[in-house]
């Protein structure tokens, strides 16, 4: 205990009546990666036409009864499963209610005392200290449907596409002690579920939000009242939403108030978190077992099925790249951020030295494609291509700098970089005799730079500028230095 308030000193808040301490735990709703929705055959697809996505059951229909998507049952076991979770291989679904237009049942079926995930973890490493933060649950449940309130003054819309979709709601403990650590703490879940291919995360989209819980205290109190701030759909805005609510909350203490209980918006563009409603218990939702539907009953060799088809997960790759590669632990989590980029980068480092590997696919390509606004699956630069280039390197068939410009036209032209190569006369100069020709030419026009180079021996650089420049940038570096520190005496 006495080392974790050690740890969470660095994040404290400095406040008129001395230092806070911010308290965070997240629920992120996750959309399953499913084709139809948790309890009916309608399409979750993105982008069509309101209400074109809707069953009978989605929309409340009298005598139509809940049928339960296995696909989506199996996405949340493996989701579990890459959280190091517990699998309750009995869950309950309930029925939680409340009235809103979008919610055409009147009650939304969720999963409340028995869900179908119970504890796990989620590993995170955040200026330098690895924090643990626990997960708590992970329930399904049906998303609901969206009020649309501004395509006409005097009426509101209601767009049942989304209502029935199934969601995953993860349910952090309050580990999260900065707004920095809660942004890890998404990214990184964000990725595992990637991984696991059990939802896209597209938070565009509304695949991905968080409901920010948030309270402050002085270090070593018991927690403060919390304030939940309700769907935000950023990575950025769930640090600002923390940063100002956060804020907000020791301002009211030093002045003498207090915080009451609610749950909050954020609004980016004022900067600021508005009161939406006084926050409820479990007790005003009134659950109770769903009677449409049987508990949930999973055996042992279903859940150990799912165990030993998962994929290699984010940290199982970044200890396999450092020690496999010899990477260091940036680079590693730079390419494990996204599973499509560690593919990427696997097929260029197949057979080659992994760290020029990493060189090139962070620093060239992925600063390409970040220039140019695609991503990894868009690259005109193919895994294969951009390993024939660091094998070209490597042999001394071209130098590194001749590597950048073979780069250039492979990105706008295509082809084979060794044809390229060929055609175009790009291979570096090895030939010492040629080499020792141009530096004896340079020394002898530039009687001055070489006593200059004796009396201070970095003068060499400029030499070898000159010769580059002489062989069109085709000699041997190293040929050029060595030569160069001989004929100079260095």
């Amino acid at each position: 205990m006495q080392e974790k308030v050690k740890a969470a000193d660095k994040n404290l808040i400095s406040g008129a009546t001395g230092d806070w301490e911010v308290i965070i735990g997240l629920e992120v709703h996750a959309q399953v990666a499913s084709k139809s929705k948790l309890f009916s055959g309608a399409s979750t697809a993105f982008g069509g036409a309101p209400n074109s996505h809707v069953s009978l059951v989605d929309a409340a229909m009298p005598g139509m009864l809940p049928v339960i998507n296995a696909e989506c049952i199996a996405q949340a076991v493996r989701t579990g499963l890459g959280l190091k979770a517990a699998i309750h291989l009995k869950s309950v679904f309930d029925r939680k209610n409340y009235f809103y237009p979008d919610l055409p049942q009147g009650y939304q079926i969720s999963q409340y005392k028995q869900p179908i995930v119970g504890e796990g973890e989620v590993e995170i490493d955040v200026d330098g200290e690895h924090i643990t933060v626990g997960i708590e649950r992970l329930h399904l449940e049906q998303d609901a449907g969206k009020s649309i309130h501004d395509q006409h003054p005097e009426y509101s819309y209601v767009d049942l596409n989304r209502s029935g979709v199934a969601l995953m709601e993860i349910v952090s403990k309050p580990d999260l002690r900065s707004s920095k650590q809660a942004q890890a703490y998404v990214t990184k879940l964000r990725t595992i579920l990637r991984y696991l291919g059990t939802s896209d995360g597209d938070m565009e989209k509304g695949n991905l939000r968080a409901d920010v819980n948030v309270s402050v205290r002085k270090p070593g109190d018991k927690f403060g009242t919390r304030c939940e701030i309700k769907n935000v759909n950023s990575i950025r805005f769930i640090g600002q939403a923390i940063e100002t609510e956060a804020r907000r909350q020791i301002d009211i203490i030093e002045d003498g108030g207090t915080i009451d209980q609610e749950t909050r918006l954020f609004d980016p563009g004022k900067g600021e978190t508005r009161s939406m409603r006084s926050k409820e218990e479990a007790h005003d939702y009134r659950y109770f077992p769903d009677p449409d539907l049987l508990p949930l009953e999973l055996t042992m060799e279903f859940v150990e099925k799912l165990k030993n088809e998962l994929p290699e997960l984010p940290d199982e790759k970044k200890d396999r790249f450092t020690r496999d590669f010899g990477l260091s632990d940036y680079d590693a989590d730079v390419l494990v951020a996204e599973r499509e980029s560690a593919d990427y980068f696997e097929a260029v480092a197949k057979g080659r030295d992994g760290k020029a590997a990493a060189n090139w696919v962070i620093n060239e390509l992925f600063g390409r494609l970040n220039k140019e606004g695609l991503g990894i699956e868009q690259s005109p630069v193919s895994a294969a291509q951009l390993g024939a280039i660091v094998d070209l390197i490597s042999s001394d068939t071209i130098s590194g700098k001749i590597g950048k410009d073979l780069f250039e036209i492979v990105w706008t032209e295509g082809g084979d970089p060794a044809e390229i190569v060929e055609k175009r006369g790009m291979k570096q100069v090895t030939d010492t005799g040629a080499i020792e020709k141009a530096v004896d030419e340079i020394i002898a026009a530039n009687p001055d730079k070489v006593e200059q180079a004796k009396a201070k021996p970095t003068m060499i650089g400029w030499f070898v500028g000159q010769v580059m420049k002489a062989s069109g940038g085709k000699a041997n570096p190293k040929a050029v230095n060595d030569i160069l520190k001989a004929k100079l005496g260095i």
